[in-house]
């Protein structure tokens, strides 16, 4: 289990530093319209509308695998009790100890500290 979570962790951390890359290389929604009359669009490796398509779908599935990788993370990094069955009161119930509030100690003098007028 603890090589699954290893692996789990190694895989968020490839689609983080991933993600970060690829939103960092796209341009945003005002570059298309100079793309659209020529200025350096022919130049690019996709064209002028290619790379957007591509960059934005690999985007949302590295944000997918970073998404489930962390919901995995979450679940099995929760510790879970043994016997599991009933509510969470019931099981807080059973495990808590009987006088698990202790009450304070009153001084025996407390009464003759009051002043009175």
């Amino acid at each position: 289990m603890n090589v699954f979570v290893t692996i789990l962790l190694a895989v968020q951390m490839i689609s983080a530093v991933a993600m970060v890359g690829l939103i960092l290389v796209q341009h945003g929604k005002g570059a298309d319209m100079g793309a659209a009359f020529g200025s350096g669009g022919s130049g690019s490796l996709f064209g002028a509308s290619g790379s957007a398509n591509f960059l934005s779908r690999t985007t949302a599935v590295l944000a997918t695998v970073f998404f489930v990788s962390t919901l995995a993370l979450a679940y099995f990094g929760t510790p879970r009790a043994a016997s599991s069955s009933g509510s969470v009161l019931e099981n807080a119930a059973v495990t808590a100890p009987a006088n698990a509030m202790p009450t304070p100690a009153l001084p025996a003098s407390g009464a003759a500290q009051i002043p009175v007028k």
